[in-house]
């Protein structure tokens, strides 16, 4: 069985008709999605179903949560999103009206056995971004099973925080950089594209757009590309986050260097989608400097 991101799979989405077609879903124990109206008082969470409403008791909500590790607010954070669950079974409420009971954890525990724990180092899989915080990029791996990408793994180019380079609830790629004491963490750099294929985009005496990462007693590094900034000369007043276009001087492989001139300001667009160069499959060794370069700049998974 493959199992996906919360939110990704449409085909996953919840819709019963009647109380026949939940009994069918408890005896074949299928992985459902449903987006979550509610989380009450006691942090049980109330799920759409089509026909009815089910809930998922707390203790059920996540991996973690029965065990302590895990706080209450990855539970009332999911309110108005979808999450994954397989239906448990029946049970009566106070008044003595039938509930349908699910559990979210069973599906995560289902993931983590059949699926995480069988991710290997350089292996590339696909995951959502759930939250970003200054040192890194949250993801959702599988099921709403949550691992990080550390700020200085979403690319070559050095950015202040990973906004400026994911959105929350953006699909991307990544690949498992390592697996200590049950702790997954990812990357993405690897699959941006090396030193040579990124520049290989670029052609000396054009103009093109950038932002403007750093700006440095001796010079402004311009981002060109995840994976590929420029020095320009100091000039005029520009700051970091901006983008500005910028003439290209000089490439210089062998020692990485774009050298730029900044032209001007550019209107602030809506940021492209990322470039991938590598999308699948399990990387090994990855070689970002160029062969012959003064230094070698390398991943070994």
């Amino acid at each position: 069985m493959k199992f996906y991101p919360e939110g990704v799979n449409d085909s996953l989405l919840a819709d019963f008709k009647n109380y026949d077609e939940v009994k069918a879903a408890i005896e074949s124990g299928d992985i459902y999605e449903g987006r979550v109206m509610l989380c009450d008082r006691e942090h049980n969470l109330h799920i759409d179903l089509g026909f009815a409403e089910g809930i998922i008791p707390r203790n059920e909500g996540a991996v973690g949560i029965l065990e302590g590790r895990v706080r209450d607010i990855a539970l009332i954070s999911k309110v108005g999103k979808r999450v994954c669950f397989r239906v448990a079974g029946f049970s009566r409420d106070a008044q003595g009206d039938r509930m349908i009971m699910l559990s979210r954890r069973n599906v995560q525990l289902r993931c983590m056995n059949e699926y995480i724990a069988h991710i290997r180092p350089g292996e590339i899989i696909e995951a959502r971004v759930t939250r970003l915080e200054g040192f890194g990029a949250f993801i959702d791996i599988g099921c709403g099973v949550n691992s990080l990408i550390p700020i200085d793994m979403l690319s070559v180019s050095r950015i202040s925080h990973p906004r400026e380079r994911l959105a929350e609830g953006e699909l991307i790629k990544c690949a498992l950089k390592s697996r200590e004491a049950g702790k997954l963490t990812f990357t993405m750099k690897e699959l941006l594209g090396t030193w040579e294929e990124n520049a290989a985009r670029f052609f000396v005496g054009e103009t093109v757009e950038g932002i403007v990462r750093s700006v440095e007693s001796y010079g402004v590094f311009v981002e060109l590309a995840p994976n590929l900034a420029g020095l320009a000369e100091l000039t005029g007043t520009v700051s970091a986050g901006e983008r500005v276009s910028v003439f290209i001087k000089s490439i210089i492989p062998e020692r990485m260097k774009i050298k730029l001139v900044i032209v001007d300001s550019c209107t602030p667009v809506e940021e492209k989608a990322l470039t991938y160069f590598i999308t699948s499959g399990v990387i090994s060794r990855w070689q970002y400097s160029p062969n012959g370069a003064d230094r070698v700049i390398e991943t070994v998974f």
